[in-house]
């Protein structure tokens, strides 16, 4: 169903018959309540115990998991164990929010005393205001209604209003009720949060001049029309868009000399994983040119099946990009998986090309494909074909969420070409991992789940872990300010910095 329609259907992509009943789409009036019942919440909710509400949203949602996991199955199609734990990966964030609020940390306090001509100076983190949220297709909850970016804007302190996203409406539905009815019982002011459906709405929620700041988990094409609306608003707003990434993965000749099957199963894994719709898929791998690893990488596709995607519309693009890529000049296919059932089962595939080839197309080649496809580019070692130097030409793009290093450490030439890597590496991603795969992102106070344009639109933030809080904050100076009038965690008794 088209997003300018007054119906929003959800569907089986088992089937891709209707999943449940349609919703409707929120009227602009609707909109306009929600944002003024946010407003209205705002002071209120700054000095709520937020800590205690979030835990409410988490035990709800907890207590509810059968029930959620059998609506998004039914939409998503992603199975009951990923389902189950991406619950679980949800209420952690939002424990985890709860936890950093009673810590403190977060308000990143400082305190100066006036000394000589300097007046005293005090500075503390404030919540925006209101924000609106965009849920994610691929991640029903951890990307979604009570997701990252919810969990994190409402424990900055900011009232969340969210746009569900189309292919799961009955589940964000539930989800919204369920986070409300904690709210409620919580003891939290009304308007906190809410939720509204359709593109129209999504856009009204956007301009409207009680919104402070937007959150968005998707396409760039989506994601890079409303960062247009934010920056083009009588008063602009920060947007906070993720937007898609191919990941690169090098792996190195020791690494192949050691473990060229453990890299391969790992490569097929990882790339297949939700039928590949995750933004850490590793799209992109250089390898060196070893008939060896190429075979293994071969065998172990061939031996993956194809599973249902989460909409019609992701299937169709997944299948036009291919088309596109096979006939870029050199680009061969070097596996397929087995197809999968269903309509919008796409066929895993892994396609090769040389180095050479790839640095004359890099621009068509580097594009993301959402879905369980990739490309691995064989390179020669010793020559201007390997990895750095396509880094240095610029070749690999510039901006990932994350890159992978593939290497022994016991050998000095794989270190010492690791090390050459990771200078260029630093100014593309924004996570870099060692001899593992990017799919999978903890959540904790160290994870960074960002990475310079077009990965996403503020590389300096994360929308994964703790520091996600900080997109939802503003630092105040308090200068010369009575020590009647102060926040409570600038007074001097609240032992902050100097």
């Amino acid at each position: 169903m088209s997003d300018d329609q007054d119906l929003i259907q959800g569907y089986d992509p088992r089937t891709g018959e209707p999943a449940g009943a349609p919703l409707p789409a929120t009227p602009a009036g609707d909109v306009d309540r929600l944002v003024a019942a946010a407003e209205a919440a705002f002071p209120a909710w700054q000095a709520f115990d937020r800590a205690t509400a979030l835990d409410a949203i988490a035990a709800a949602l907890d207590e509810h998991v059968d029930e959620l996991v059998a609506l998004a199955d039914r939409e998503t199609a992603l199975g009951v164990p990923r389902l189950s734990g991406e619950v679980a990966r949800t209420t952690g964030q939002l424990r985890l929010f709860s936890e950093l609020l009673r810590d403190g940390s977060y308000q990143d306090t400082v305190v100066e005393h006036a000394e000589g001509a300097r007046p005293d100076l005090r500075r503390v983190n404030r919540p925006l205001g209101p924000v609106a949220v965009f849920a994610a297709s691929n991640f029903p909850f951890a990307f979604s209604v009570a997701g990252g970016d919810t969990a994190s804007a409402l424990a900055a302190g900011c009232p969340v209003i969210v746009k569900a996203h189309e292919a799961h409406p009955r589940t964000s539905l539930r989800t919204a009720e369920l986070t409300r009815e904690a709210l409620r019982g919580a003891g939290a002011p009304d308007g906190v949060f809410d939720i509204v459906f359709g593109f129209t709405a999504g856009v009204h929620l956007v301009k409207h001049p009680g919104i402070t700041g937007v959150g968005f988990t998707g396409s760039t094409r989506g994601g890079l029309a409303l960062a247009k609306l934010c920056a083009e608003r009588p008063t602009p707003i920060p947007f906070y868009g993720e937007l898609g990434s191919v990941n690169p993965v090098f792996v190195l000749p020791g690494a192949v000399a050691q473990r060229s099957a453990e890299i391969a199963s790992g490569y097929a894994g990882s790339l297949t994983l939700g039928s590949g719709q995750f933004c850490t898929n590793p799209g992109i791998m250089f390898v060196p040119e070893d008939a060896a690893l190429l075979s293994a990488i071969a065998e172990a596709v061939s031996g993956t099946v194809g599973t249902p995607m989460l909409a019609e519309r992701i299937h169709s693009g997944l299948v036009a990009g291919l088309e596109e890529m096979a006939a870029v000049p050199g680009v061969r296919l070097l596996a397929e998986g087995k197809p999968g059932e269903g309509p919008w089962a796409p066929t895993p595939a892994v396609y090769a090309v040389s180095a050479e080839d790839f640095r004359a197309h890099a621009e068509r080649l580097r594009e993301e494909h959402f879905g369980p496809v990739g490309i691995v580019v064989t390179y020669q070692p010793g020559n201007d074909s390997e990895p750095s130097h396509l880094l240095k030409l610029g070749s690999v793009g510039e901006g990932h969420l994350t890159s992978t290093i593939h290497l022994d450490a016991d050998d000095d030439a794989d270190v010492a070409a690791a090390r050459d890597l990771l200078p260029q590496l630093e100014r593309i991603a924004g996570r870099i991992v060692f001899n593992g795969w990017p799919t999978g992102v903890a959540v904790t106070h160290a994870q960074h789940h960002g990475g310079p344009f077009p990965a996403t639109t503020a590389p300096a933030h994360t929308s994964v872990g703790a520091a996600a809080i900080r997109r939802w904050l503003v630092p105040v100076v308090y200068q010369d300010a009575p020590a009647a009038l102060l926040p409570e965690p600038l007074r001097d008794s609240e032992g902050t910095k100097k």
